[in-house]
């Protein structure tokens, strides 16, 4: 793993295994192995980061949650939902090396037109950028606090 680069995020324990060509970390919350790819890179450091320093609970986390999106199958990276099992907050994870602008912006909120949540969180592990819906527009929070 020592080719993935640093990101803006606590470090966090992994449990990896090299398979053949590719490393395989394991995902506690599905019980399943997952290629390590420079986006799931990301997505185990936001997860870890949403756990560990926000107090979301483990059960509250789905990931590549299902979005009916005009007939298409879509995926959202990472959905926490409330009490109620509404999605409260939807994050859109990218590689390090992949800008996180407004076509990433434009991608969560296709998305969050059906699921409704609250908050969206998009990032790629450098750069990280938070939204509040607030009366149908998406109001930008302050910076996700350095680490």
């Amino acid at each position: 793993m020592a080719a993935l680069p640093k990101l803006d995020f606590p470090a966090v324990r992994l449990r990896a295994r090299r398979r053949g060509q590719q490393v395989e970390v394991w995902d506690e919350l599905r019980a399943v192995w997952l290629v390590l790819t420079p986006e799931e890179w990301v997505r185990r450091h936001l997860i870890g980061f949403l756990v560990a320093h926000c107090g979301v609970l483990p059960k509250r986390i789905a990931q590549e949650y299902a979005v009916p999106l005009n007939g298409q199958p879509q995926r959202a990276d990472v959905v926490v939902v409330d009490d109620d099992a509404r999605p409260l907050l939807l994050a859109e994870c990218k590689a390090p090396d992949v800008a996180v602008g407004e076509r990433t912006l434009a991608q969560a909120v296709r998305y969050n037109s059906v699921l409704g949540a609250r908050y969206l969180i998009l990032t790629n592990g450098r750069a990280h950028y938070c939204f509040e819906r607030v009366d149908g527009r998406y109001v930008r929070m302050a910076e996700f606090p350095r680490l």
